[in-house]
């Protein structure tokens, strides 16, 4: 089992990313797919969540209506697009698998490498 962030990078505030979360070694649709941050000085964070069960998607208050998850099941990648950024955004941004959709760390099995996001002022 493995997932593989990607898509990171230095943004002007204001400006988007999307990250990409790539996973072999299981189907995409037998778990929860968590992103999560982590800046600098700073605990883990959940940003977003898919349910595996229905479908339904979990963001953090911040992030809400600027950030959107979607996953692509035929690439088996999971997607978090980024807009209106701003320097709060800053930190290394993870993908986790788990069997629940949670913004907590716990329910997670599985976890990525992490990719660095910069959001300059």
């Amino acid at each position: 089992v493995q997932l593989q962030a990607s898509g990171g990078g230095l943004v002007q505030s204001g400006g988007s990313l999307t990250l990409s979360c790539a996973i072999s070694g299981f189907p995409l649709e037998a778990y929860s797919i968590g992103w999560f941050r982590q800046a600098p000085g700073k605990e883990r964070e959940g940003v977003s969540c898919f349910s595996k069960s229905d479908g339904s998607k979990y963001y953090e208050d911040s992030v809400k209506g600027r950030f959107t998850i979607f996953r692509d099941n035929v690439k088996k990648v999971v997607y978090l697009q980024m807009t209106r950024l701003n320097p709060e955004d800053t930190g290394v941004y993870y993908c986790a698998a788990g069997e629940w959709c949670a913004m907590i760390t716990e329910p997670y099995d599985y976890w990525g490498q992490g990719t660095l996001v910069t959001v300059s002022s």
